[in-house]
């Protein structure tokens, strides 16, 4: 697992943080940096129609929460960004817990290198257990429960058609692999893509201005790549302290002090969609987490106009992509 260290960051800030160059290409700077998201996540050349639609269904399936009022996206709603529906810092589970952690979108989770905020869960697959069965979350009382749910609701043909090739077919490993072949579907599209292949009108001079600011602050130290970000883990408050510090981010996974407020850093893509911010979703809107963002992490004070501009580029990744999320019965 990585993990990024406060050098990081300062190394990529000084590398671009100079002037440009006469003639210097907005785009092609980016393209030191970032990429288009790629048409398909890797493994997903494993699953199967059959697979994806099943997973589809269980994404929407409201009897895996203890009082069958909870679904997947309940807290991950795909047509509001991925995240939460309402604006709240935290999503209540199915009994009314309030969760710990603000819930990041599944839009691209399957791109990410962990899952969780903390990194705790290495595949799709490894977190989807997890809410199902947290009692703060959708609260189900064992893999059984939800199996014999599914039963009484008529899945087992599915799940028959979906793992044919599997000795016992209607199993929970099956409901994870389900969930995360649907998963791995969900990839976002924007203009920042249009941008990045050519297209010069696909970003305003606003957009391409917080562009290049977005650079040469040395944002792209942590957010970089296809996700701007979503790979890696990073010290919150590497220049000035976050002012929460009761979670201890993946300190509470490893037990090791030295990992203490340690989160992964969250990917972009999208982001103009997903608020409130930040881990405990303290921050309600874009331009307070950019400005935030920039002087808790890199010991910059942005100004108006910057915050501004870095704002109207990262609302370009907003998601247009069309999905019809239609569900067949059971």
């Amino acid at each position: 697992m990585r993990l990024s260290w406060p050098l990081w960051a300062s190394i990529a800030l000084l590398a671009v943080s100079g002037p440009a160059q006469a003639g210097d290409d907005v785009r092609q700077l980016a393209l030191r940096f970032f990429s288009p998201l790629p048409a398909t996540m890797p493994a997903a050349v494993l699953d199967t129609a059959d697979q994806i639609a099943l997973g589809q269904s269980l994404y929407f399936e409201t009897a895996l929460s203890a009082n069958r009022t909870q679904s997947c996206n309940s807290c991950h709603n795909l047509l509001n960004g991925g995240a939460g529906v309402d604006g709240r810092p935290t999503s209540p589970g199915a009994l009314g817990t309030p969760g710990r952690r603000n819930s990041p979108t599944t839009w691209n989770a399957g791109l990410q290198f962990a899952q969780f905020w903390d990194g705790r869960a290495a595949s799709l697959e490894e977190q989807a257990r997890s809410p199902i069965l947290n009692a703060a979350e959708m609260a189900l009382g064992s893999e059984q429960e939800a199996m014999q749910r599914l039963q009484a609701l008529g899945y087992g043909a599915r799940f028959d058609q979906a793992f044919s090739g599997d000795t016992q077919p209607f199993r929970f490993g099956n409901l994870l692999k389900a969930l995360a072949a649907f998963q791995r579907t969900l990839i976002s599209q924007d203009r920042f893509d249009e941008y990045l292949r050519g297209a010069d009108g696909a970003l305003s001079a606003a957009e391409q201005r917080g562009l290049e600011r977005f650079i040469r602050t040395g944002c792209n130290g942590c957010h970089s790549g296809a996700l701007l970000g979503g790979d890696s883990i990073m010290k919150l408050g590497t220049a000035h302290r976050y002012p929460n510090e009761e979670d201890g981010g993946r300190a509470e996974v490893t037990g090791e002090s030295r990992h203490r407020f340690y989160f992964k850093v969250p990917p972009l893509r999208n982001v103009g969609l997903t608020a409130p911010y930040f881990h405990d979703g303290a921050v309600a809107s874009l331009e307070q987490a950019v400005f935030g963002t920039a002087w808790h992490q890199l010991g910059v004070k942005l100004s108006d106009q910057d915050t501004a501009d870095i704002s109207a580029f990262l609302r370009a990744m907003n998601n247009t992509r069309q999905r019809d999320f239609a569900l067949p019965a059971p």
